[in-house]
């Protein structure tokens, strides 16, 4: 997935204004493993069920905000919590 570096730059975590970054493709494995899993939910408290295919991690990494379309979804409630 590609997305363009200018976009990138400025893209921020709504919540903690904290850069974030394009997940790399072992980020993506480990967290659809766990979306598989039944393991996550996002900030909304929702389950996660849809499979990743490209996501924007947080600096920290506890959050990714998922990429739908070629449009990341930065909502605050749509980031799914991947680490605490």
């Amino acid at each position: 997935m590609n997305i363009d570096k200018e976009l990138l730059d400025i893209l921020v975590c709504p919540e903690t204004k904290q850069p974030v970054k394009l997940a790399s493709d072992k980020d993506l494995q480990n967290i659809n493993e766990r979306i598989s899993s039944s393991m996550l939910t996002n900030r909304a408290g929702d389950k996660v069920t849809e499979k990743l295919e490209a996501g924007l991690l947080r600096e920290d990494g506890k959050i990714i905000y998922p990429i739908r379309n070629g449009i990341p979804a930065m909502l605050s409630e749509e980031g799914i919590m991947v680490s605490v």
